[in-house]
């Protein structure tokens, strides 16, 4: 009986050790698994080349020619001078105003409609509609917004007539679409949409269990959104508004459409430089004029950063 205890059942060896020709099995060498990592770091190498090329060559171009002499020289300040003076100081604020205009009202209304959307949990159909409406929407824009608004609510458009026809003199009251305030009003129209997109997935993040132990204690709606929603979704929300600011500051092609120029916008600058309209001796003003775009834009992407990063504490 001890025997057939003590007798080892075929395949499952009591002590390896003790059997000759049979030996535990090695660990993975450190080359192995360096070349597992290198084979895992290589779906990556596509995205780093595109980053390389379309992001990094032309940032390093811009910074080498903002501090470069317009003859091909040494290097030299006076272009960022030139660029933080005069009429290019005035425009990197006229951008900056507008900016904030184009994204803290966008906000407010965006995350109103998003509330909405979310919300309408039994509509889905009208709740998926839409979202494809603002995915189409946030991305229309240049040429053809311009003249969508020109058309409406130009001097001669058909909503301005219409309101004319009405008793109420549009452009009568101050309102210029050719204006800065115009032109804001014009980047609502996809940056709302945008604001949709970017803040709906903060909303659903929000636990409904949240809102059951609320109103388990006593908590009203507001006293809810006040205590528990309104700090957790709020990083979420000024991450947005950054994101926001910088696709206004770097759009061009819609407020050049609408005003020729005639606001003094930073992007509407850096684009007359490229299209050769350069003093002579400021060949790499524009350069230096990109440069500082990109500043404000880091800036602005740092902290969308930090804000994500403290969003996602609470909406995983």
């Amino acid at each position: 009986m001890d025997e057939l205890v003590t007798a080892e059942a075929p395949g499952f060896p009591s002590d390896p050790g003790a059997r000759p020709g049979v030996s535990a099995p090695e660990p993975p060498s450190r080359a192995a698994g360096a070349l597992r990592s290198a084979r895992r770091a290589l779906g990556v190498v596509p995205f780093g080349v595109y980053m390389a090329l379309g992001l990094g060559a032309p940032l390093i171009a811009v910074v080498v020619g903002a501090f470069q002499s317009p003859n091909g020289g040494g290097f030299t300040l006076s272009n960022v001078k030139t660029a933080t003076s005069g009429v290019y100081l005035h425009g990197f604020s006229q951008s900056i105003v507008l900016s904030v205009i184009a994204s803290v009202l966008p906000g407010i209304l965006g995350l109103l409609l998003a509330y909405a959307i979310w919300s309408s949990r039994r509509g889905a159909v009208l709740r998926r509609v839409a979202i494809t409406a603002s995915a189409v929407f946030a991305n229309f824009g240049g040429v053809p917004l311009a003249f969508l608004f020109i058309a409406t609510l130009g001097s001669s458009g058909l909503a301005t007539k219409w309101l004319n026809d009405l008793g109420f003199n549009l452009y009568g009251h101050g309102f210029s679409l050719y204006t800065l305030s115009g032109v804001a009003v014009v980047y609502m129209y996809f940056q709302i949409p945008l604001m949709v997109l970017v803040i709906l997935p903060a909303l659903e993040g929000l636990r409904p269990a949240w809102r059951e132990a609320a109103a388990n204690m006593g908590a009203r709606t507001w006293q809810y959104w006040r205590h528990v929603g309104g700090p957790v979704l709020l990083p979420s929300f000024l991450g947005c508004v950054l994101l926001l600011f910088g696709s206004s500051l770097s759009a061009y092609a819609t407020a050049e459409a609408m005003t020729s120029g005639t606001i003094p916008l930073t992007s509407i600058q850096i684009g007359s430089f490229l299209n050769g309209n350069v003093l002579a001796g400021q060949q790499n003003v524009g350069k230096a004029l990109g440069l500082g775009l990109v500043v404000i834009i880091a800036v602005a992407m740092i902290l969308y950063v930090i804000l994500q990063r403290r969003a996602a504490r609470w909406l995983q």
